[in-house]
Parts: structure tokens; C-alpha cells; sequence
């Protein structure tokens, strides 16, 4: 595990990604970004403070499925804030969210060149940007970026290998139960412009979210952006 800390990114993951040097278990953390973006093209603001750090992560032919490694992130991901800063009522929201009560703490951002897996994670330690539309929360500089890249970093390896070890449907009952629980009632919005309303109705073994609609049908959705009802 290589942890490298610099003062400035335009974006972590871009630098990760285009790395060729770069191994799993490799970190690049930014302590400023003015290029961080989010989920479909979004801008990620990157504030004093906050986190914004990056690993490489190398597909293997007897890997689970791909999209298994959002869970994967997000477990690692929520275990290391209850680390840092225990006692938070902290929650995973599909696919890639982390909540401090119903406001966003953190996301995270998968890129993908050949078999290498580039996962992107920012997180308000210091400061909650404002993101029109939605509530966000911070852990009010609890803990700085430096402290807290190593915790990080700990617990994706031990995600990383309890998913490359579990059955796909062990992993995922796993993220549901720190996630929104069953009958949650979500919207999912695809980025195109249209919306599912239903309730939260589990996971497909690869890590698709199972949405029930009014009308009792089940829609099974791989990507797009959720908010609780």
C-alpha cells in the first residue's frame, strides 16, 4: 500500500488513472482539487479541508462482477468514517452515497480503462459544499485528510478481499444492511431526464438496485442517481 499525499490535483482520479506506474492498493489524496467532478460529469467542489483521494484497483479474471466493487467502496467507505468519527448515524445510499442522517457526507466516483479501476472517494470532513437540491453534511474537521487517508486505505483492502471472497449475494445483503432499508421509498433520476419513483426493493447479484413500482412491477436499474422520497 503506496499512499501519496499532494497539495494539489486537478483531479485525483484523472492523475490515478492515467498513471501506468500505478498498482493496486496505489492512493493519490489531494489536499485541493479544481477539477474534481462527480457522478455524469458533474463538478465535485474540493473545499480546505475535505477529502478527495484516489486508489488503483486491478481487475482479475476471478473477480465477482464489476459493478460489485460500488458496494465494495461504500462498505469501505463507511467503516472508515465509523472509525475516525464513531457515533454518527451514518447510512449508504445506492449506488455510491454516504449519508449523515438524510444529508451527503461523501460519494465516490468509479472510472474504468481495461481492467484497471480507478475509485475516486470525497468526503466533507472539514466543510459541506453546496449542492443545489439536496442536503449535505460534514464531519466539522473531526479529522484532517492526512489522518484519515490511512484509515481509508486499511479498510478498502479488507473490502477488497472480502469481495473477491464472498458469494456476490452475501456481499450485497452485507451493503444492505447499512444502507436505506427495504420499502424506503426512492427516486431514481438516469441523467437523461427521466424519473422512477417507487420503494427500495433489494439488489441483483451484480449490484443493481431492485426498484418496485406503484404498480407492483419490479424495475431493475444499473445506472442513475437516487434520492430518498
Amino acid at each position: 500500500m503506496r499512499i501519496r499525499i499532494v497539495e494539489h490535483a486537478g483531479s485525483a482520479n484523472a492523475v490515478l488513472l492515467g498513471d501506468i506506474g500505478a498498482v493496486e492498493g496505489d492512493w493519490l489524496v489531494a489536499l485541493s482539487q479544481d477539477a474534481g467532478r462527480g457522478r455524469q460529469g458533474r463538478v465535485w467542489s474540493s473545499l480546505e479541508g475535505n477529502f478527495a483521494g484516489s486508489t488503483s484497483i486491478q481487475l482479475r479474471p476471478d473477480d465477482p462482477p464489476a459493478p460489485g466493487l460500488s458496494l465494495a467502496c461504500g462498505l469501505a467507505l463507511i467503516e472508515a468514517v465509523e472509525a475516525a468519527v464513531p457515533g454518527k448515524g451514518l447510512m449508504l445510499k445506492w449506488p455510491n452515497d454516504l449519508l449523515l442522517g438524510t444529508a451527503k457526507l461523501a460519494g465516490i466516483l468509479l472510472e474504468r480503462s481495461g481492467d484497471k479501476v480507478v475509485a475516486g472517494f470525497g468526503v466533507n470532513l472539514a466543510e459541506a459544499p453546496r449542492i443545489e437540491g439536496r442536503a449535505t453534511a460534514s464531519l466539522d474537521r473531526a479529522i484532517t485528510p492526512q489522518a484519515f487517508a490511512p484509515i481509508l486505505a486499511a479498510s478498502m483492502t479488507r473490502m477488497l478481499s472480502l469481495w473477491r471472497s464472498s458469494e456476490p449475494a452475501a456481499f450485497g445483503q452485507a451493503w444492505r444492511a447499512r444502507a436505506h432499508p427495504l420499502g424506503m421509498r426512492l427516486q431514481v433520476h438516469d441523467g437523461v431526464g427521466q424519473q422512477l419513483k417507487g420503494w427500495f426493493d433489494g439488489l441483483e447479484a451484480d449490484g443493481s438496485l431492485r426498484l418496485r413500482l406503484d404498480g407492483g412491477e419490479i424495475e431493475i436499474v444499473r445506472a442513475g442517481d437516487v434520492s430518498l422520497d
